[in-house]
């Protein structure tokens, strides 16, 4: 195929957990990234490697991957020097003595039904009967007494084989092996999944860089800690969107310009750390952008970014007018602004949503098939023009909403794309190297990939009190800085738990809509970020911080951050 002929298609996954670490005591809060990693980034990568002509852009954001790393050691130093694992659910799996204490045994119980019980747990027999007599412990504690180890052995064993990557799980002897088990694993049967998880884990990031070497993988990167860059830069920039929305106490972030600043330069050096290369492009936190946003990206020497159709449609109605606006192939041509060099993808809202929420209800050679009839009709009605359409979706969170994590879609979809013979799997970076078209932007509508608006971050009212409480705890780092009471090295721990306070989940989950459960987890997780901060500068945190601030619906959910390309829960 020419570099001249068929539409060419992206496929770009973000690859994103917040840290759920403690930074002081160095204890996980939360599961969610080594749970992900064994699962979703272990397949994605699974997938790209089991079909030569595939091709895809991988997006990390930098602090996952310190994660990914940081899990890796703890498995390491654990099976090699007898080093404690600092994640309580993972230190579980192969604890000699489990909790003795009843509402220690509940909250164990409790944490090992957090998984998609119609994909993982009905799937297994075994899984299922455990689950089903977990269930009535979950709601009757005080029977929790009649529970032995062995049943919390088989239930904690069956959690992590339950996460175990899909490609893993029809090739792994072990894991086969397991699974004809069913029940009564020994503390030796649970050592030997964590050796295979530490597998797992150590083996990512070095995948993910030969992928990239190999020319099937185009890696990205997210600065540092995932934080709204916009707001960061301009709280006001919330309202270009949303003209009417309530807004924090707090009329501008303190030193906003010089923290973004800071998480591109810390975010690229981890980035190169990790990979050993630069990456070309960024995808901004949840692909939120303006004008200063995407300058500051072009004056770092990225080569392009990427952000939400919606974002692109309202850009072109201030600048060019309603027509330019419902233009159909409008999202089909990378934009630059009037000045510099950095181009920008906007994402195809319908083609990606069909991935994340409908065609996990699909047959998946239907569902592939009726993918890509819409991709053929685009290329139809665009014929002899070089054009470009992104699909761009968390590469973690989808998945579990298909049968076997995605398996049959993913590997069909690879498989059918790259063989076509007309439409092309490209990288954003082949395809500026395609000139392929380019619109000029003379404005840009502040906004991200959910709604086009920053609603998900900033204009709730507990929303908005984050923004105040991390403003409040900005100040007071600026001050103890500008006092000199704290040397060299306090000042860089303050600064990465600053960056820590600034990333975009603690205001996602904010809000009435989202599940009680995982709004109390990200709500918590939060103030005790904001607390250590205020620990490493040597001041009280204030007494509002001992106390929960935001509330969810009650609805169920079972964990781990959830984007626009999957169903929440």
């Amino acid at each position: 195929m020419s570099a001249d002929s068929g539409l060419r298609v992206v496929l770009c996954w973000h690859m994103h957990q917040p840290q759920y670490c403690d930074l002081i005591s160095g204890e996980y809060k939360l599961p969610w990234t080594y749970l992900h990693a064994i699962k979703d980034y272990v397949d994605m990568a699974a997938h790209i490697e089991a079909v030569p002509g595939a091709k895809a852009v991988v997006n990390f954001a930098p602090v996952l991957l310190e994660q990914i790393n940081d899990y890796a050691a703890q498995v390491s130093g654990y099976l090699r020097d007898h080093k404690a694992i600092r994640d309580p659910l993972l230190a579980a799996l192969v604890a000699p003595v489990l909790p003795t204490h009843i509402q220690q045994r509940a909250e164990l119980v409790n944490n090992c039904l957090r998984v998609n019980r119609a994909r993982v747990v009905e799937r297994f027999p075994a899984f299922r009967r455990l689950a089903a007599l977990a269930d009535h412990f979950a709601t009757h504690c005080d029977d929790m007494s009649y529970v032995n180890d062995q049943f919390l052995s088989d239930l904690v064993f069956w959690y992590h084989l339950g996460w175990i990557a899909e490609t893993v799980r029809r090739d792994d002897v072990r894991v086969q092996r397991w699974q004809e088990q069913g029940n009564n694993f020994s503390l030796h049967d649970r050592r030997e999944l964590l050796v295979l998880i530490g597998e797992l884990l150590s083996g990512i990031i070095d995948r993910y860089a030969a992928l990239a070497d190999r020319g099937q993988v185009e890696l990205s990167m997210t600065p540092y800690a995932h934080p709204i860059m916009p707001l960061l830069l301009d709280i006001g920039s919330a309202r270009e969107a949303m003209p009417d929305a309530p807004l924090p106490e707090l009329a501008a972030y303190p030193g906003g310009e010089e923290r973004v600043r800071w998480h591109l330069r810390e975010g690229l050096n981890v980035f190169e750390q990790y990979f050993r290369r630069k990456p070309a492009g960024c995808w901004p936190s949840e692909g939120s952008v303006s004008g200063a946003t995407l300058e500051l990206l072009d004056e770092y020497g990225f080569r392009w970014s990427a952000s939400g159709e919606t974002v692109l449609r309202n850009s072109l109605r201030k600048s060019a007018g309603e027509e330019a606006a419902a233009a159909p192939d409008a999202v089909l041509k990378a934009y630059r602004g009037e000045r510099g060099k950095l181009a920008c993808f906007f994402r195809d809202d319908r083609l990606s949503d069909r991935i994340g929420f409908e065609y996990s209800n699909w047959h998946a050679d239907d569902a592939v098939a009726n993918f890509v009839h819409h991709l053929e009709e685009i290329a139809a009605a665009n014929a002899g023009r070089k054009l470009v359409l992104p699909v761009i979706l968390d590469g973690e969170n989808a998945w579990e909403h298909f049968p076997d994590n995605g398996y049959y879609f993913l590997h069909a979809l690879y498989r059918t794309l790259a063989e076509h013979p007309t439409l092309k799997l490209s990288t954003f970076s082949e395809c500026l190297d395609d000139d392929i078209e380019t619109g000029t932007l003379s404005s840009v509508v502040a906004g991200s990939w959910v709604y086009g608006t920053f609603s998900t971050w900033i204009g709730d009212r507990d929303k908005n009190r984050g923004w105040d409480m991390l403003g409040d705890a900005k100040r007071a780092f600026d001050a103890a800085v500008a006092a000199g009471g704290l040397d060299s090295e306090q000042i860089v721990a303050a600064q990465l738990q600053l960056a820590i306070c600034e990333g975009s989940d603690w205001f996602w989950w904010f809000g009435d809509y989202n599940p009680a459960d995982s709004v109390s987890d990200f709500e918590s997780l939060f103030r005790m970020h904001l607390s250590n901060l205020y620990q490493l500068i040597g001041q009280e945190a204030p007494e509002y911080l001992a106390h929960a601030f935001a509330h969810g619906s009650g609805a169920p959910a079972m964990g781990g951050v959830m984007r626009p390309g999957q169903a929440r829960g």
